[in-house]
């Protein structure tokens, strides 16, 4: 039985697309560098230490900000937050972009670690051994408890508003994040260019989606690491996006973008759906 999708949105019209055979072929050679795999805690404080923020005109007082939190300026009054996890890459471009326009379109403040501050950290290129992305995945698991943590003691953050989202490799521990007693409660979360699903990336995809946390997952329906498009996924049943994780979860929202890239929380059809989601959720 197909899971049902309590909201899908398709960019253009796909009931036509033809999708690449899901017949599994020989994988790429990986590969892995670096040898840390647990953080210190001194490399969790500067992972949240030097994360990159985006604090809107309306917490400075003035000019936008994008930069180190170390760095951030003064700030007055509080504004609702995105805590957000990386993909493999690190706080690339693209994601220093989408959290400049959170910030100076939506008027929301956002918190991206940064997982590169554990000295030698692992490292690779897909595919490698699933127990090697387990290890990864437990510090990304460890970055977004630190960010949570930290919100209180943020004083532009409005700890009663704020949602959690990752890309690609962070979206994995958003989509197992199970709250701990004692600290805040998000309102939503954002999953991009993540499926949910076994394959090659974990050893089983655990997810974790509380059927009274509203969820959002954008996907490529040609995602070339976690949809049939890529010969090597693993897991020939795959649908490519978060139903059957969500299918309990009646206040969950799929987005698929027909032949969209991997990285694509920027296009416009991923962006409105964003917007939407976030307005709805943090609302005051």
């Amino acid at each position: 039985m197909t899971p049902s999708i309590h909201s899908i949105t398709l960019a253009a019209v796909c009931l036509a697309c033809t999708l690449p055979s899901t017949a599994q072929t020989a994988a790429p050679q990986g590969y892995v560098q670096g040898t840390a795999t647990q953080h210190t805690p001194e490399s969790l404080r500067l992972a949240v230490e030097r994360a990159w923020v985006g604090l809107p005109a309306s917490a400075t007082g003035g000019a936008a900000y994008q930069g180190l939190l170390q760095n951030a300026p003064a700030t007055r009054g509080k504004t609702p937050v995105v805590l957000f996890l990386h993909g493999s890459s690190g706080i690339a471009p693209a994601i220093r972009e989408w959290q400049k326009w959170l910030a100076e379109s939506l008027g929301i403040s956002s918190l991206a670690a940064d997982s590169m501050q554990l000295p030698d950290r692992i490292t690779y290129k897909s595919p490698v051994a699933a127990t090697t992305y387990e290890q990864v995945h437990a510090l990304r698991a460890q970055e977004l408890s630190a960010m949570v943590q930290a919100l209180p003691r943020l004083p532009w953050a409005d700890a009663s508003r704020f949602v959690v989202a990752g890309t690609s490799e962070g979206a994995v521990s958003v989509a197992r994040y199970e709250t701990a007693p004692g600290v805040p409660m998000e309102r939503g979360r954002i999953i991009y260019s993540w499926s949910c699903e076994d394959n090659y990336h974990v050893q089983g995809h655990r997810s974790h989606l509380p059927g009274g946390v509203p969820v959002l997952n954008v996907m490529s329906s040609t995602d070339v690491f976690f949809s049939s498009a890529n010969p090597w996924l693993g897991n020939p049943r795959a649908q490519g996006h978060c139903a059957a994780a969500l299918q309990d979860n009646k206040q969950s929202t799929i987005v698929l973008i027909p032949g969209a890239p991997h990285t694509l929380l920027n296009l416009l059809q991923a962006r409105q759906a964003t917007e939407d989601f976030l307005r709805a959720q943090l609302q005051p």
